[in-house]
């Protein structure tokens, strides 16, 4: 199994109404893809409560294999997920590893 770790740093300029409406948008369309993409095991998307953090958004998400990651990340409907925070996303961290 693969873990799939992504935090996203959200831009300092961006009116805090306007992150807080991405943000809510970006994790409703996340959340909804296991329904849509069939090999996602798990994900999971939760929005920093702590302002004095640097990172806004925090994926968590399982798959079976490496190669699952990579077709996700391709995937239309993903790709039109990610796209909801392409104005206001300043910086974005990833890790995935095996367990």
């Amino acid at each position: 199994m693969v873990k799939h770790i992504v935090l996203f740093k959200l831009k300092d300029e961006t009116p805090t109404d306007r992150k807080q409406e991405a943000m809510h948008a970006f994790k409703q369309a996340i959340e909804a893809l296991p329904a849509k993409i069939p090999f996602i095991r798990k994900v999971e998307v939760g929005l920093n409560m702590n302002p004095g953090e640097t990172w806004h958004i925090a994926l968590y998400s399982e798959f079976d294999t490496l190669e699952d990651v990579k077709a996700y990340s391709t995937h239309p409907d993903h790709v039109a997920a990610a796209g909801l925070l392409a104005e206001v996303k300043e910086n974005r961290a990833c890790v995935d590893y095996e367990i």
